[in-house]
Formats: C-alpha cells, sequence, structure tokens
C-alpha cells in the first residue's frame, strides 16, 4: 500500500502528494520512491567568493525574505548549543514504515530528562534511508513537540554543495533552528574545498550552521586550521568534532568565544572535552540514558571533575556496546529492548544474535541508573 504524506501547519506550508515531490511505498512491498522536481534543478556555480545559487523549491518564500531584509536590515540573533544534545534515533515499525508513536515518546522522554537540543535525520537517525516525506515530517513533528524548549537542529550535509543548501532551506522552511552540515561523505574535498563549501551553505543564510567532522564515516578531515577560517563567519556557530584525540579537541577549543561552540561528537571522551572548556556532546548514548547525559554535562561544565568522571565510569559498558556494530545497530537494540522502535532499515542489519542477551541486560541496568540520576537516594 502506497503512503502520501501531507502537512502544512506552522511556519511554513509542505505538501506532499498528489502532483507534489515524493511518493513513499511501504517498506514491506519494498521499499521504492518516486520523486518530481518541479522547475529548474538547483545550480551552484563555484567561485572563489559569494557562489551563486537558485533553488525553484524554496525561490519565493526566499526572495521575499531577502527583500525585506533588504527594506528593514537587522541582526540575526545568536544561537548558542550547549550541554547534551540527543542524536535521535528513527524507530520504525516492524514492518519498516515510521513509528510515530515511538517517535513521540523518545522526544517526550529526552524533554522531561531535560536535555539541552534534538538533532533530526542525523546519521544516527539513519538520514540515507529516509525518503523526503518522511524526513519532513519527522523533523515537523518534532519541531512542533518540542515547541521551542530546546533547539532542534536537522541534518542537512550531502556530497553535493547544491543538494546541501537546498537541504537547508528545506530544513528551514520545516522550522528547523539550525542545520547540522556533516563534512561531504566519500567525495574526499580538499581543505580549500570544504571552506567553500561550508562558506556558500552559510552565506545562503537561511539558519545558522553547525560544522561536522566525522573522518570515520565521511573520508575528509576537517582541520582545526580550517576550522578556524571558518568560525568568524556570522552564520557558522558551532563544531561537532567526533575525532577522540585530546590535541584536537584542545587546538579547537582555541577557537571557542561567544560567538563559537566547540561540541564533542565522542561520547566516551565527552567529559574530558567538556572538563577542558567544550560546550557540551551531540551524543548518540543520551538516546538512551537522556537523565544521565544531562546530568554528566551539568557536571562537567561546572568544573566537578570528580562526581562527573564517576558518573562516566558507570557510562563506560554502554560506551563500549554502542560500538560493538555500526551505530546506531546497538542503540536501536536498546531503543527495542526499552519499547521504542523495532529494528532498521537495509542495509543496516538488526543486532546480531551475539550480541542480544547483552542488550537486554543493559537495557535493565540504564533504567537503574537514569532512577538513580533522578533521584541520587536510589542510587
Amino acid at each position: 500500500m502506497s503512503r502520501w504524506f501531507s502537512f502544512g501547519a506552522g511556519r511554513a506550508a509542505v505538501s506532499v502528494g498528489a502532483g507534489g515531490w515524493v511518493k513513499a511505498a511501504s517498506a514491506a512491498e519494498g521499499e521504492r520512491c518516486a520523486a518530481r522536481v518541479p522547475g529548474a534543478a538547483l545550480r551552484i556555480l563555484a567561485r572563489p567568493s559569494a557562489p551563486q545559487v537558485r533553488s525553484a523549491r524554496f525561490s519565493l518564500t526566499h526572495s521575499h525574505a531577502r527583500a525585506a531584509d533588504a527594506a528593514q536590515p537587522q541582526e540575526h540573533l545568536r544561537l548558542r548549543i550547549s550541554g547534551s544534545i540527543t542524536a535521535l534515533a528513527t524507530p520504525f515499525t516492524a514492518s519498516g514504515e515510521l513509528d510515530h508513536d515511538a517517535w513521540h515518546r523518545l522526544i517526550d522522554l529526552q524533554l522531561a530528562a531535560g536535555i539541552g537540543g534534538l538533532v533530526v535525520a542525523g546519521s544516527t537517525g539513519e538520514a540515507a534511508a529516509l525518503y523526503p516525506a518522511e524526513y519532513d515530517l519527522l523533523l515537523r513533528s518534532a519541531v512542533e513537540r518540542v515547541a521551542g524548549r530546546v533547539p532542534v537542529l536537522a541534518g542537512t550535509g550531502s556530497s553535493n554543495t547544491a543538494k546541501t543548501i537546498e537541504q537547508t532551506r528545506r530544513a528551514a522552511a520545516l522550522g528547523a533552528d539550525a542545520a547540522l552540515v556533516v563534512t561531504p561523505p566519500y567525495v574526499r574535498p580538499t581543505q580549500p574545498g570544504l571552506v567553500a563549501h561550508y562558506r556558500a551553505v552559510a552565506d545562503d543564510d537561511v539558519l545558522p550552521v553547525v560544522l561536522y567532522n566525522v573522518p570515520g564515516r565521511t573520508g575528509c578531515d576537517l582541520l582545526p586550521e580550517t576550522v578556524a577560517e571558518l568560525a568568524p563567519h556570522e552564520r557558522i556557530i558551532a563544531i561537532k568534532e567526533a575525532r577522540a584525540e585530546p590535541e584536537r579537541m584542545q587546538a579547537l577549543l582555541g577557537l571557542r568565544g561567544d560567538a563559537f561552540c566547540v561540541l564533542s561528537g565522542d561520547d566516551p571522551t565527552c567529559v574530558r572535552a567538556m572538563l577542558q572548556g567544550a560546550d557540551g556532546v551531540i551524543s548518540v548514548a543520551s538516546n538512551v540514558v537522556p537523565v544521565a547525559f544531562s546530568r554528566l554535562c551539568e557536571l562537567s561544565r561546572n568544573g566537578k571533575a570528580g562526581d562527573a568522571q564517576a558518573l562516566d565510569a558507570r557510562l563506560h559498558v554502554l560506551y563500549a556496546f554502542l560500538n560493538v556494530e555500526s551505530n546506531p545497530i546497538p542503540v536501536k537494540a536498546i531503543l527495542a529492548a526499552q519499547g521504542i522502535g523495532h529494528g532498521l532499515r537495509l542495509p543496516l542489519t538488526t543486532l546480531s544474535p551475539a550480541h542480544a542477551a547483552q542488550a537486554a541486560t543493559l537495557a535493565a541496568e540504564l533504567e537503574a541508573l537514569e532512577l538513580s540520576c533522578r533521584d541520587p537516594t536510589a542510587a
């Protein structure tokens, strides 16, 4: 049975359906997607500075906004991201459809835990396996559910600059507060290419940009000296650094300031990074221990090293488990044991039987840890 999605409430209308962009069939039938691209294709002319970008989809809204800006100049309000930010997993039903109820419950649990922000459709959220209509639905529903209580970041990065700009515009229209833009995977750009890429996205001026460096997934390393070129840009507000070496974090912390945040992207070393001055962490583990991670960040950022390290030590078994297979396979196994979602989409497969018993045991242990972090007398 094919599925059509339509939704338009909120800050900008987006429609997907008859005469629209995407039609997605259910996973049970064998996933397929037919997309219609309205108007001319997005084009970007590569130049040393000020790239020229044209987009059919959001051109009217975007041009009107630019006209208003020209008529009445205004300064951008600086978004500062800090604390524990969860890179949300995307729950699916047993048949491979989006599990809307589980998605809402996951967001509600995060908010109740005092999380500092949420990432929708990053690598942990299996962005590459989502149809455009599903991306829209997840992001729109998250924005509505959060209702301004914490920042909502949308994963918008791709291997193509023009497509990244298009996806960032899409995320802005759906209400995201910032774009998490990974270095272009697979294509291995040079450092000058990375500068041009990120400046093009930031110059488009629709959302604040968070740089994201994760060389193990992309085959591309955003070097600190390159970050130093990008950090002064008004619309580039932070970096998520997934490299674990202390030297890398130390180099980036020298760039940190009122207008540029440094975030760890590596759970096992995030306490060390925050004790050195990092603003927070974009975490996979906080999907399953949001209370503990909120507490971990609070302790670390307040300089309570002993308490932070003691809590971090209790999480080491979780960090190890989250690396037994590719992310997000292990974290989704724990979420399933917690009653949230039922697996992944190919080519990712569910956790191998060799680790299944550990996932169930760990889920019970983490429940006790969460309780102790809510109520220290329960520890």
